[in-house]
């Protein structure tokens, strides 16, 4: 995927039936600030757009799909360091497009299953998002900071805070 791709004009709403017949794409860029629900997970909406692409069309197998890529640097609050660092996501994901959940079943292993609306509409950015959510670590770290772990270890009054079962089993082991 280019890094040049211009701030095409996606629409906000595709067909999706009508692109997988017509084996249509769509690329374009989306700044950070316009997804709502991922910003909850990031520090602030600064850096660069993310990157994708929209793909649909039908397998060997004729079943329909759309396959996304993304490329994006999400800015995340390191959970070790307490520091910003960017988190680099490349995703080539292929979502089975399905009409009901049954259908999922027919689909191919690789696939993930998308459910389309009765319209038969999707919102492109809308699925950009979730995959980009579904990216974001739980326990967010940034590179290179394993090390800490190993040069300042918990010592061992916290270890015991941290289990509460720690002083359970003490006792437990005493009358033994």
């Amino acid at each position: 995927m280019s890094a040049d791709v211009p701030h095409a004009q996606v629409p906000e709403m595709l067909d999706a039936w009508r692109m997988v017949t017509a084996r249509r794409g769509v690329a374009g860029r989306l700044p950070l600030s316009s997804l709502g629900r991922l910003a909850d997970s990031l520090v602030d909406t600064e850096g660069e757009d993310v990157v994708y692409s929209l793909d649909f069309d039908r397998d060997a197998l004729q079943v329909p799909y759309v396959e996304l890529r993304i490329d994006a640097q999400l800015p995340l609050l390191c959970q070790r360091s307490l520091q910003r660092f960017l988190f680099p996501v490349k995703i080539v994901q292929r979502l089975g497009l399905i009409r009901n959940e049954a259908d999922e079943a027919a689909l191919p292993e690789d696939y993930e299953p998308l459910l389309v609306p009765d319209d038969g509409m999707l919102q492109g950015a809308g699925l950009v998002e979730d995959e980009l959510i579904l990216a974001v670590p739980v326990v967010p770290t940034m590179p290179g900071t394993e090390a800490m772990e190993r040069d300042w270890p918990a010592e061992e009054a916290e270890l015991e805070r941290a289990n509460p079962f720690a002083a359970l089993s003490a006792l437990k082991n005493k009358s033994d």
